[in-house]
């Protein structure tokens, strides 16, 4: 098993996304690239801390590769914007790859390089890439959150469309039996 942690806005909707990934055993959302230890959500939301909200996943590479998991990040959030997803506004949304080995660094750089080629964002990515960091597992309420609040206003209406569009993208990529 090989190690992600990706940060592109709120962990809610990205760990939605990557949960449904064939391959991808287990999505842990939490925060890294701060300084302050062991940090709390409310700590976070102030923006002062530095830390950015993420999703750490664990996947098995010889089912879904890292450079698949960097083309899901890339095309189901916008690495255009500084510290902001949407509606989400603050250092704690901004989009980043904590990459664990020089090779997660290199395909990252790579993918930013491809996609700028071709012309896919019409703004520059403003992707942060960094060394892996400290991780800090979030709160018990904001694991496995979209399949734990569907009913939710936030769920329905923000990581439900969100969730629609990328099965319509990469529906070969989900776990079969979310498909059934």
């Amino acid at each position: 098993m090989q190690t992600a942690t990706l940060g592109g806005g709120c962990f809610w909707c990205t760990e939605a996304v990557f949960q449904t990934l064939n391959g991808v055993s287990r999505v842990t959302s939490g925060y890294m690239g701060g300084d302050l230890k062991h940090p709390t959500y409310m700590e976070i939301c102030n923006g002062d801390t530095g830390h950015a909200e993420v999703i750490q996943i664990e996947f098995d590479e010889r089912i879904i590769s890292f450079n698949e998991l960097l083309l899901v990040f890339f095309k189901t959030h916008n690495p255009t914007t500084l510290n902001r997803q949407g509606n989400d506004v603050g250092t704690q949304y901004r989009s980043v790859v904590f990459y664990e080995n020089e090779d997660q660094k290199k395909q990252t750089e790579d993918m930013i390089a491809n996609l700028k080629k071709q012309d896919i964002f019409e703004k520059p990515i403003l992707t942060e890439v960094s060394p892996i960091a400290e991780f800090y597992e979030a709160e018990d309420y904001h694991q496995n959150y979209f399949n734990n609040n569907q009913g939710k206003p936030y769920c329905a209406f923000v990581i439900q469309p969100k969730l629609n569009k990328f099965a319509a993208d990469f529906r070969a990529k989900i776990k079969p039996e979310l498909l059934e």
